[in-house]
């Protein structure tokens, strides 16, 4: 049975107004209510209708990380229903008023269905959400190869395992020295994973990593520059 009490102690971690923190307590409910689905090799077709969302406490960390790094340039691979993608937002444009800056996430979502019922909720949660996210309808290979910030300040990971490495790829040359990486359910899905962890851990390409004991495994990597030892 699905926790329920875990969404209000997420919601206690962010700050938040009455309108945002309604609309993730509605999308928190509905996710939980849902079958389990990871993303593994096999076909994505019986996910269509699912928001294969952040656990609550999951999404609380990434809002909390995104705060305490500052981040204000922030790439989402596999927005789905735009659960997480509120988290993002509410971290970004907070960062981004804190120093009366730019920010901006951008998300991405090859299902056009998705991409709209997410722009439906982003609108719900109000204009200081939606007004920090740059959504891209289609396959992230190709709408990931061009216009990225020049600096990007984290990657969340939370989708078809398959093209986890190939947007790590595309991300990478731009992630700044300190940035950091999150891939959901790299324990329950560690066989799709495989490629992804041997890109991180190879000191070729400047990460250190480690696994937090959430449900089916988070993977935290921070960007620490090619040839740190």
């Amino acid at each position: 049975m699905p926790d329920f009490a875990d969404i209000e102690s997420t919601l206690a971690s962010v700050q938040a107004g009455p309108q945002v923190l309604q609309v993730l307590r509605d999308l928190h409910t509905k996710a939980l209510s849902e079958t389990p689905f990871v993303s593994t090799n096999g076909s994505t077709s019986e996910a269509i209708d699912k928001f294969v969302a952040l656990d609550p406490d999951k999404c609380a960390l990434v809002y909390l990380i995104l705060r305490s790094i500052g981040a204000r340039f922030v790439v989402e691979a596999g927005t789905s229903f735009g659960l997480s993608t509120i988290y993002l937002s509410l971290a970004v444009g907070q960062n981004a008023n804190l120093h009366g800056s730019s920010g901006k996430v951008i998300a991405t979502e090859n299902e056009p269905t998705k991409a709209a019922k997410a722009r439906e909720h982003w609108k719900a949660a109000g204009n200081d959400i939606e007004k920090w996210i740059e959504l891209r309808e289609g396959d992230l290979r190709e709408t990931l190869k061009t216009d990225l910030p020049e600096q990007i300040d984290f990657l969340l990971l939370d989708i078809w395992t398959p093209l986890a490495l190939p947007t790590l790829k595309l991300v990478h040359p731009r992630l700044r020295i300190g940035g950091m990486v999150i891939a959901d359910n790299t324990i329950e899905a560690a066989k799709g994973y495989k490629d992804l962890i041997a890109y991180l851990e190879d000191p070729a390409n400047g990460f250190k990593m480690t696994t937090a004991p959430y449900s089916g495994g988070l993977l935290i990597a921070v960007h620490i520059g090619k040839g740190a030892s």
